[in-house]
């Protein structure tokens, strides 16, 4: 239910739900000194950790938007979603399905003893930063900047420009990644990366530093909710089969190893970074009750402080709230 409304039949007017949202984003911004700055880059230590806001666009045109929404910041572990959908676009699902698995770990993101003690064959799932590795090694491409251009191809037909390399954040991942490089020896070792390992990784580290702000995680949420189709022109953007696979792996793997918790109190796929961005998307849903978005939307959220799982602490109790209120839950 819709909290504040005194009868469900009226008209939920853009006024209206922006000054809830708005009340919303306030009392939750408190939250943000539950978490801490992702201290492992050193150059996300630069962010405000008191910042936290929200987008959120319909398919019926309403934006939503409220808080720090003008800030930009570097897409992090949401581009592993894009990595995997290119991969599929370029080799095919199944070629991509091969190499990785699509399986919750229950382990941290960057967790490496889990790879090593169940000797498995092929990474976990494309959302681990492994299968991250994995599947980035299959982009198309000799170099790292040829190996990025699907990415940037797609993100420029969803978003309507093309996103900026954060260079600074490049670097500063790319000097300071020892556990992800140790991770790319294991599946060096193990057979699996079938690119250069230096140009994977190069390649991985750029794309975790492209620069996006809360409505381009919007945008791209709502091209998934939509199945892959962009619904003023009705292109097929992301093959459906693709984009459905998508969001099945960012409900049971998108939020590291609080995913399970998130998919059962949110109830949304939904993927986080480290920089503090989450996107989530919530496809269109029959309901009795007239409720915002129920033709779906995409979320975009940004709140840099992090809670130990690696998930923005505030984001997560903002989107937690609103997928309440409005009844946003798959489920």
């Amino acid at each position: 239910m819709v909290q504040g409304s005194t009868n469900l039949n009226t008209e939920l007017t853009q006024e209206w739900l922006q000054n809830y949202v708005d009340d919303w984003v306030k009392f939750y911004r408190k939250h943000t000194t539950d978490g801490k700055l992702a201290s492992y880059i050193p150059q996300l230590e630069k962010a405000d950790p008191n910042a936290l806001g929200i987008v959120i666009i319909g398919n019926n045109g309403m934006t939503i938007q409220s808080g720090d929404i003008d800030t930009t910041f570097s897409i992090q572990s949401v581009s592993k979603v894009f990595a995997f959908i290119v991969a599929c676009m370029q080799r095919g699902m199944s070629y991509v399905l091969n190499r990785v698995d699509v399986e919750p770990t229950g382990e941290a993101f960057n967790s490496i003893m889990h790879l090593e003690m169940k000797k498995i064959e092929k990474p976990f799932n494309p959302l681990v930063n492994a299968g991250a590795i994995t599947v980035t090694s299959l982009l198309e491409g000799k170099t790292s900047d040829e190996k990025l251009e699907g990415i940037f191809q797609l993100f420029e037909k969803i978003l309507g420009h093309r996103p900026e390399l954060d260079i600074e954040v490049y670097e500063s991942e790319r000097e300071t990644s020892i556990r992800n490089r140790a991770i790319g020896y294991f599946l060096l070792e193990t057979g699996v990366l079938e690119s250069d390992l230096e140009i994977t990784l190069e390649t991985y580290f750029k794309q975790c530093s492209i620069e996006v702000s809360a409505e381009d995680l919007a945008r791209l949420g709502l091209i998934l909710a939509n199945d892959g189709i962009d619904r003023m022109t009705g292109e097929e953007v992301i093959p459906t089969q693709i984009a459905r696979l998508a969001k099945v792996l960012m409900l049971t793997c998108g939020m590291y190893d609080a995913s399970g918790k998130f998919a059962a109190y949110v109830g949304i796929p939904a993927k986080s970074g480290v920089s503090g961005g989450i996107m989530a998307t919530v496809p269109p849903r029959a309901r009795d009750e007239l409720l915002p978005f129920m033709d779906g939307c995409g979320i975009g959220v940004y709140g840099p402080a992090l809670d130990k799982q690696g998930n923005s602490t505030a984001g997560i109790r903002l989107l937690r709230h609103i997928a309440s209120h409005w009844d946003l839950s798959i489920f």
